[in-house]
C-alpha cells in the first residue's frame, strides 16, 4: 500500500501511538531477560518487525542485550546475519555465549546503497531467523521498508543506530535507547507497537554478564574493524 508522503512522515514520528487492538498483537520472541519480556507489549523482541538499540556509545551492552535470543535462534533452521558490523565479531565469544556459529553469517558491503539493499533482502528472504544490521544514515523510506521486509520474512531485525537518531522519524515496532548505569544498562522505550512510550528500567550488570564457571568474559566483538 502506497501512503501519501505527509502521512507516512506523521506515521514515522516516535511521538505518535498507533494503538492495535489486543488480539492482533504477535508475542515476541523472548529476550532472555523476563524482567525486559514484562514490560515489552509484544513480550519479547517483536517477530517479523525491526527493533532499533540506541546505545550511547558503542559497546556498553548492547550486544549481550541480545545474546540469549541469537544463541537460542542460531540453533534452528534459519540464519542469524551480521550485516556491516562496525568491528568483526568474535567466534570465541559468540561460541561462550551459545551462539552456533554454522548458522552465524556476516555480510560486508561495498557502500551504503548496497548495505540497505543487503539488509532488506536479508529481512525478507525468510532465511533469516534474525539480521542484525548498522545502516548509518536512514530515511523515512528506507526505514519503510526494512520494516516491511521484516514483516514479510518473519525475522527478526536488530538496527543500531547512534544517540542522535532518537528524535528520527522511525517505522520500527521497537525502539530502545540504552545507557551504562552503575555497570548495568537502562533501557527506555523511545517507541513501542502497541505501548506507549516512556517505559525505563534497569538491567544489572550481573543480569547481562553472569559468570560462566571456568570461562572469563569474553566479547562479541574482536579489536580489528571489520572493514
Amino acid at each position: 500500500m502506497n501512503l501519501d508522503p505527509a502521512l507516512e512522515r506523521l506515521l514515522a514520528r516516535p511521538d505518535i501511538w498507533q494503538g492495535k487492538g489486543g488480539e492482533n498483537l504477535v508475542h515476541g520472541e523472548p529476550t532472555g531477560f523476563a524482567a525486559l519480556d514484562e514490560r515489552l507489549p509484544t513480550t519479547g523482541w517483536p517477530r517479523g518487525g525491526l527493533t532499533e538499540l540506541l546505545p550511547t556509545r558503542a559497546g556498553i551492552g548492547e550486544l549481550r542485550l541480545l545474546m540469549p535470543a541469537l544463541a537460542r535462534l542460531s540453533r534452528g533452521a534459519r540464519w542469524v546475519t551480521w550485516v556491516d558490523p562496525p568491528h568483526i565479531p568474535y567466534a570465541a565469544g559468540l561460541y561462550a555465549a551459545g551462539v552456533d556459529l554454522a548458522h552465524t553469517l556476516v555480510v560486508r558491503s561495498r557502500d551504503g546503497r548496497e548495505r540497505l539493499w543487503a539488509l532488506e533482502q536479508a529481512l525478507r528472504a525468510g532465511t533469516c531467523a534474525a539480521v542484525l544490521g548498522w545502516p548509518g544514515e536512514l530515511d523515512t523510506t528506507a526505514a519503510r521498508r526494512l520494516q516491511l521486509a521484516a514483516e514479510a520474512g518473519g525475522s527478526l531485525g536488530f538496527l543500531f543506530r547512534p544517540p542522535e537518531a532518537r528524535d528520527e522519524p522511525s517505522f520500527a515496532a521497537l525502539r530502545l535507547a540504552l545507557s551504562s548505569e552503575r555497570g548495568g544498562l537502562t533501557v527506555e522505550a523511545l517507541r513501542q507497537q502497541g505501548g506507549w512510550p516512556g517505559m525505563q528500567f534497569h538491567l544489572a550488570a550481573t543480569d547481562l554478564f553472569p559468570p560462566m564457571v571456568g570461562q572469563e568474559e569474553t566479547p562479541a566483538f574482536a579489536r580489528g574493524r571489520a572493514n
